[in-house]
């Protein structure tokens, strides 16, 4: 699990990057998906739904049904995927998880982390899964392309 984000959010972004290697509107099915990333059948269905509603991916029922991604690659960033399963409040909340962090009433480490937390949120927002499936194409995820 990642030290930002959630499990689920961590399997989204997964799945996600996972349809991005296929070519352009080829379905998957969520056994695919799960047998190739390793993540519970039922917990991922949940979050390809939750993609879905949220207009990330588009999915079919049926012998040929699955999941694509319902945008163009360089039409998605990180952050929209982050955005749609975890929300915003990563942007800001404290990494030491006090309620009340702020300029005016600061944790121990809050200078450092609130650079840290606008740098990955820069990142995430600019980021499209355009480059990161060019990127992935060249380690040894490559395999994921099936």
């Amino acid at each position: 699990m990642s030290l930002i984000f959630s499990r689920q959010c961590d399997y989204a972004l997964q799945a996600v990057l996972y349809l991005a290697l296929k070519p352009a509107g080829q379905m998957t099915s969520i056994r695919e998906l799960t047998a190739g990333l390793h993540i519970p059948y039922h917990f991922l269905g949940k979050i390809l739904q939750r993609l879905t509603r949220k207009g990330l991916l588009i999915s079919l029922k049926g012998p040929a049904g699955g999941f694509a991604l319902a945008r163009p690659l360089d039409r998605i960033t990180l952050f929209s995927i982050v955005e749609a399963i975890d929300g915003t409040t990563f942007t800001k909340a404290c990494v030491l998880g006090f309620e009340e962090c702020s300029g005016r009433n600061p944790c121990a480490v809050h200078e450092t982390w609130a650079g840290l937390r606008e740098g990955i949120a820069r990142m995430i927002q600019d980021r499209t899964l355009g480059e990161l499936a060019a990127r992935m194409k060249k380690t040894k995820y490559r395999h994921l392309m099936g």
